[in-house]
Parts: structure tokens; sequence; C-alpha cells
């Protein structure tokens, strides 16, 4: 039997709060062992529970990262995904840069937040492909303006820019592979090479730059 991946949920809204425990405690591989309506409860639940993965309401941060960064300072392999009512560059990028490992708006559906958090626990990260556009506009970090200004994926060869388009959509390693037809190893393979040609530190990077350069046909595939 799998394990299950342990989650702590965080959001100040109790009937929303509900309804992601709901949706995620609906899989037999996820199971939510604590729930919270403030920063505090985040970082008592992460030092007292230990969480594989924590979601963390964008609200319940008041624009601060402190806590993201006591959570991970204590516990650096706990994966936080963080959920917002828009997309504030600002906040989605220092959320980032601080060690965040997922953002997804919350009009987002529970499909999309259960592959998250699956995402996440194999030590993937994800975006909502809705903010990789507008993220892409910014300086960024300067390997992925770099990789960038360096043209269109120019490096990349056709298995290489496949795999890549399928990043985008969020899919982890072995879901790449089944639908490839191809071992979670060789695409793990793959997947190092991407990053070193792009000059990118990690896949949210590779999936933002990818969102801007991919053909649109390919994207959609």
């Amino acid at each position: 039997m799998t394990e299950q991946v342990r989650v702590g949920v965080i959001d100040r809204h109790p009937l929303f709060r509900d309804g992601i425990t709901l949706a995620l405690n609906s899989q037999p591989d996820i199971k939510v062992i604590a729930q919270g309506v403030s920063v505090w409860d985040a970082i008592d639940i992460a030092q007292r529970d230990a969480p594989d993965v924590i979601v963390l309401d964008a609200d319940v941060l008041d624009h601060s990262m402190g806590a993201v960064e006591s959570i991970l300072q204590h516990n650096p392999a706990i994966r936080i995904v963080i959920l917002a009512d828009n997309a504030d560059e600002e906040h989605v990028y220092g959320a980032l840069k601080r060690g965040v490992r997922g953002y997804l708006l919350k009009g987002t559906c529970g499909t999309e937040l259960i592959q998250t958090v699956r995402v996440l626990r194999q030590g993937q990260s994800f975006i909502s492909p809705s903010l990789a556009a507008s993220l892409l506009m910014r300086s960024g970090p300067s390997t992925a303006t770099e990789a960038k200004d360096s043209g269109p994926l120019p490096s990349l060869t056709p298995r290489e820019q496949q795999i890549l388009s399928i990043l985008v959509q969020g899919r982890s390693n072995k879901e790449i592979g089944n639908k490839l037809e191809l071992s979670e190893k060789t695409i793990k393979h793959h997947l190092t090479n991407i990053l070193q040609k792009l000059r990118v530190r990690n896949r949210v990077e590779a999936a933002l730059l990818a969102s801007n350069h991919l053909p649109q046909r390919m994207l959609a595939s």
C-alpha cells in the first residue's frame, strides 16, 4: 500500500477549509492530519505534526513570508502550496524565492489541488499555468532571464520539448512517463538535461519559460 501524503490545511474561512479537507480526504493516498486558521497554527502544525505538505491561505500570511521562512527553517522537507484569491505577481515571486513549492488560485478545481499535493510530495513544484505568463514578464531570476534572452529554447531536442510541454501541465515524472511510454528514470534524466540547457534551477522556472516559448499547439496537446 502506498504511504499516504500527510497534509496540513490552513485557512481562516471554515467553509473553504472544510471544502479543501473534504476534497483531499476523498483520495485514498492523501490524509489531512491537522487544520488551522492562522500563521501561528501553521507554524505549530509544522513543528508538532511535520506534515508532508501544508496548504496555506495567502490571506493568512497578510503579505508576509515570515511564517514560510519559519516553517522551512525548522523543517525544510515540508512542501508548502499557497492558495490565493488573485495573482499578485510580487507575492508569487516572493513566495517562490523563499521556498514555496506550489502556488494556486482559489478558483482552481479540486482535481488540480489534489494533483498539486501529489506532485509536491514527490519533491517537484507546481504553479497555476494562468500565472506563468505574467510572471515571465518580470525580470525574474537571472538564470531564467538569461535563458529567455538566448532564444526560444534553441538547444532542446524534440523529445525534450515534448516532455517540457507536459511538465507545464503540472504532471509528475511518472505521469509524463506513462503518457510517453517511457520509464520514470528516463524522464528524470531528460529533465535534468532540460534544466541544465535552459539554465534554470527548478521545474517551476522551466515551466514558466516553456509557457512563453513553446508553440501553443504543444502546450495544448
